[in-house]
């Protein structure tokens, strides 16, 4: 698993400033490896479907792409905690930790 302490790159600013994250690229490199991962096990989802294959059988592989998934939203949130949000509130920025309970209430929606 990719470690998220890794130093960021000097040219890239806080996602607060404009709205957008500045993830190192082996941070983005390993979710996008993931999210690759995980479009091909949709893929293979819809082929076991088309070839009437057995619920069960298709409910495990949809319950591990669902943990996939949320392996990468556990990755985003961990990196968000890290860089954004810490920077936001060391900034005085207390909104953020609203923003990030809200986040948090979203991913405990499943």
């Amino acid at each position: 698993m990719d470690t998220l302490n890794e130093p960021q790159e000097k040219d890239q600013e806080c996602c607060h400033d404009h709205r957008k994250s500045h993830h190192s690229e082996k941070t983005k490199k390993n979710l996008t490896t993931r999210l690759n991962r995980i479009e091909g096990q949709i893929r293979g989802i819809k082929g076991l479907i088309e070839k009437d294959t057995y619920c069960d059988d298709v409910i495990t592989q949809i319950a591990a792409t669902t943990a996939a998934l949320n392996g990468v939203a556990k990755l985003l949130l961990e990196a968000h905690m890290k860089s954004c949000i810490l920077e936001r509130v060391q900034d005085g920025d207390h909104e953020a930790l609203d923003e990030l309970l809200i986040t948090i209430q979203k991913l405990m929606k499943k």
